[in-house]
């Protein structure tokens, strides 16, 4: 089986497990032909982007237990929608990305050079 691949070309890492995120539901940015939204892109939530996403009908905040999602609040990370992120980042909204968890489709729409400005730092 072929390794899923991040942005940088390395192997694609877990994105959030609490909340548990990827349209999947596995915690990865994972994507496949059944995901039209293309959740890609790892982002680090923060008010100014929820704010912005809420008003253009995408409410990621509101609990929807049929989902089994809990809403999200700032510094939660989630799979995106990379098309949502360019739209953001178009506004001036969009938030940091966590580059070794965001899916090498990603790069279909946004250039690599543009994820880097606003990659999240390790601490490691």
């Amino acid at each position: 089986m072929n390794e899923i691949k991040n942005v940088l070309g390395g192997a694609l890492i877990a994105c959030s497990m609490s909340p548990l995120t990827g349209f999947y539901r596995d915690g990865c940015c994972k994507t496949g032909i059944e995901d039209r939204g293309t959740h890609t892109v790892c982002a680090q939530m923060t008010e100014e982007f929820l704010a912005y996403t809420k008003s253009k009908g995408n409410d990621l905040t509101s609990p929807n237990p049929n989902y089994q999602f809990p809403g999200l609040k700032e510094g939660d990370f989630w799979c995106l929608c990379a098309l949502r992120w360019k739209e953001a980042l178009e506004a001036g909204k969009a938030p940091k990305v966590k580059l070794e968890a965001t899916h090498e489709k990603t790069l279909e729409f946004i250039e690599l050079e543009t994820l880097k400005e606003y990659a999240i730092e390790h601490a490691d």
